[in-house]
C-alpha cells in the first residue's frame, strides 16, 4: 500500500460503516471534515471501513497512507479517549491475538528482547537528537517548576538522584539507560559510578560517546544476564517493555544485585488497570511486546522483595513533553527528510 496525494476531503460515502463510525465520535466533538482543528477530513472512501475493521491499527496507518487528515492530532487523540473511544478502537480480532499470545508465550523474552531496540530505538539517533532536548531523556519531563523541555528533564534527573540519595563514590546500576542522560547526570554531578544497560546498539554507541571521561559503563545486554553488586539502581522509561510474565523475575533481580540497605528508583508509565494487552498500533509501531503496568502489578510483584517507601504520580507532565517533543520534531525535520520518507514521518 502506498501513499497517495492528499488533495481535499472527499464526499463522505453512504455507507454502514460510516455511520457505525459517526456514532462512535457522537458526543466527542470531533466531526468528519469539519473545520475544527481537531476534525477528521476523510481524504479515501474505504477510510470507514478500514478503521471499523482494524481498529487503531486502521486508523493509523490510514493516516500514514494519507486517507485522511487533522490539523491537530493531539487534539484529535484527547477527545476520542475522553469519550471512551479506547477500547472500542481496538478490533476484537487483535485484542484477542494479543491476548492469546500473551497467555501462552513471553513476548519479552530474552530471545526477543531486543526486538524493541531493532525496532524503535535503533530508527536513527539524528532523529532523536533532534526531537529530545540535550539531556537525550526520552520519558517523561518534571515541570512543576520547569519553563521548558530542557529544565523539565533536567528537574526530572535531578528528582530521581535526591530520591536515590546519591553519594560519591557509589556504585549505581541504570537499567534501560539510553542514550546515557541519568548516567552521565549522576556521575558528573553526584561523584558515582555508573553502569548502564541497554537493548538497542544505536543507544549503546552514543551513550558510550556522551559519557566519555566519566566513570560509566555502558553495556548491551539484557537485565536478565546481569550480575554483581550496586549501591543504587534506576530504571527510566524501560519497565513497559518488561511484560506481566517478567515481572517477578524483574524485581528479584533488582533484589539480588542490592545489598539490604540499598535504593532502587523505578521511574515507569502506568495504566489505571492491570491488563496483559496492547493497542495494536502501538504493539506494531512504537513498543513490539510492550504493556503498561498498573500499581498493583508494580506492588504484588514487588512484595516480599522490596519496601515500598515512595510513590509519586506526575503523569499529567506528560502531555507537556510529548508536544515540546512533537514542536522540536516539527522544527528539524526538514533537516533530516533525506534519511526518512513521508509514510515514517
Amino acid at each position: 500500500m502506498t501513499s497517495e496525494p492528499r488533495i481535499g476531503p472527499i464526499a463522505l460515502p453512504d455507507t454502514r460503516a460510516r455511520r457505525v463510525i459517526e456514532q462512535l465520535l457522537d458526543g466527542s466533538g470531533v466531526t468528519l471534515n469539519g473545520d475544527a482543528p481537531q476534525d477528521i477530513r476523510v481524504l479515501h472512501p474505504d477510510f470507514f471501513s478500514r478503521v471499523l475493521h482494524q481498529g487503531t491499527l486502521g486508523l493509523g496507518e490510514s493516516y500514514m497512507d494519507g486517507w485522511w487528515e487533522c490539523e491537530r492530532i493531539d487534539a484529535l487523540a484527547y477527545r476520542l479517549l475522553l469519550n471512551g473511544l479506547g477500547e472500542h478502537a481496538r478490533s476484537t480480532t487483535e485484542r484477542l491475538k494479543y491476548r492469546l499470545q500473551a497467555g501462552f508465550l513471553n513476548l519479552q523474552s530474552r530471545a526477543r528482547a531486543y526486538m524493541v531496540g531493532e525496532a524503535h530505538y535503533d530508527l536513527g539517533n539524528d532523529l532523536f537528537e533532534r526531537m529530545l532536548d540535550p539531556t537525550m531523556c526520552y520519558s517523561c519531563g518534571y515541570w512543576k517548576s520547569a519553563d521548558d523541555l530542557h529544565q523539565a528533564q533536567q528537574a526530572k534527573l535531578g528528582l530521581a538522584c535526591r530520591k536515590l540519595d546519591l553519594r560519591p563514590g557509589m556504585r549505581v546500576l541504570d537499567i534501560g539507560c539510553g542514550w546515557g542522560s541519568l548516567a552521565e547526570h549522576a556521575a558528573r554531578h553526584h561523584g558515582v559510578e555508573v553502569t548502564g544497560i541497554t537493548i538497542s546498539r544505536e543507544q549503546a554507541a552514543l551513550a558510550r560517546e556522551r559519557c566519555a571521561g566519566l566513570p560509566v559503563e555502558i553495556l548491551l545486554q539484557d537485565y536478565r544476564d546481569l550480575g554483581g553488586l550496586y549501591d543504587r539502581i534506576v530504571s527510566i522509561g524501560m519497565f513497559e517493555h518488561v511484560g506481566h510474565r517478567n515481572y517477578p523475575t524483574y524485581f528479584e533481580t533488582v533484589r539480588h544485585l542490592m545489598p539490604a540497605d540499598g535504593l532502587f528508583l523505578l521511574h515507569t508509565i502506568g495504566s489505571n488497570r492491570s491488563a496483559v494487552t496492547a493497542d495494536p498500533w502501538i504493539n506494531r509501531y512504537i513498543f513490539p511486546n510492550g504493556v503498561l503496568p498498573s500499581a498493583m502489578d508494580i506492588a504484588r510483584s514487588s512484595e516480599d522483595l522490596l519496601l515500598m517507601e515512595d510513590w509519586q504520580n506526575f503523569g499529567p507532565d506528560y502531555d507537556r513533553t510529548l508536544m515540546a517533543w512533537l514542536a522540536n520534531f516539527d522544527a528539524h525535520w526538514h533537516e533530516i527528510a533525506h534519511r526518512y520518507n513521508e509514510r515514517t514521518r
